[in-house]
């Protein structure tokens, strides 16, 4: 019988890491009942105010694919243990903030946080899981885990806010992730490239550009509707990230294997 299949930590990882992507995706829309309170406390200009709810997200995007690379030179369990740690440890001051700009700085971390672990969960299932029906139900499990989480983060945050102050939506943060590192340390098996090759920082840059350029448009095309400067900007994360796949099928070591 395969020894990876008849450990049972296997599902105790599974639910390490189905919370922590889980938590990733609440905290990108939890702040959508927040922000008055947000506002009213740290009077926040317009622009201030987009950048608290956006930056996160933002800065999610475009270091998923990076981090993703990084993990599998330095460890997946390792990176998503330091994420989670840093997540955990990044919500206290956020949850303190006395700043918009000091919110907006905390909320840029806890996204190169959520970056730094999330990429790593997917990964691992493929080292816990050995066994294809189980790995299946596993991504399975984790995708729905991570489109409940998006989509439960306003009742989350509004369920927060009816008894305490908007610090809690970020505070709650700390006992979660302290339960994903008590449950994964254990667990999770490591594992990473054994031939990593050099790092690209040039395709790093570009998939970091690209991604942000697209998700940035999209979004304010959205809200604003048709405008010269989005399209514009789309446009660019377009040909950013087209000239990242090129990059990336020439490269003996690419960031992001796409032949």
């Amino acid at each position: 019988m395969d020894a990876t299949r008849s450990d049972p930590r296997r599902w105790w990882a599974l639910s390490a890491m189905c919370l922590a992507v889980f938590l990733v995706a609440v905290d990108g829309t939890v702040l959508a009942l927040a922000t008055p309170s947000i506002v009213e406390d740290l009077q926040p200009t317009a622009s201030q105010v987009l950048w608290i709810g956006d930056i996160y997200s933002f800065v999610l995007a475009g270091l998923l694919i990076t981090m993703g690379n990084l993990g599998d030179r330095f460890g997946r369990k390792f990176l998503l243990l330091v994420g989670g740690t840093l997540f955990a440890l990044i919500s206290i001051p956020a949850a303190y903030s006395t700043s918009a700009e000091m919110l907006i700085l905390c909320r840029a971390l806890l996204g190169v946080a959520g970056a730094t672990l999330m990429p790593s969960t997917l990964a691992l299932m493929r080292s816990t899981f050995t066994d294809d029906t189980e790995r299946s139900f596993a991504i399975g499990v984790w995708s729905a885990m991570g489109a409940a989480g998006a989509a439960a983060g306003p009742l989350f945050g509004g369920a927060l806010l009816q008894h305490f102050w908007w610090g809690a939506v970020f505070l709650v943060n700390v006992p979660i992730m302290a339960l994903v590192l008590i449950i994964g340390l254990p667990t999770l098996r490591e594992s990473r490239d054994p031939n990593p090759g050099s790092l690209d920082l040039l395709s790093v840059a570009l998939s970091m550009g690209g991604i942000l350029g697209v998700v940035y448009a999209v979004k304010e095309l959205a809200i604003r509707g048709v405008e010269a400067q989005y399209l514009l900007t789309g446009v660019i994360g377009a040909v950013l990230l087209t000239w990242f796949v090129m990059r990336q099928r020439r490269l003996e070591h690419p960031l992001v294997d796409v032949r």
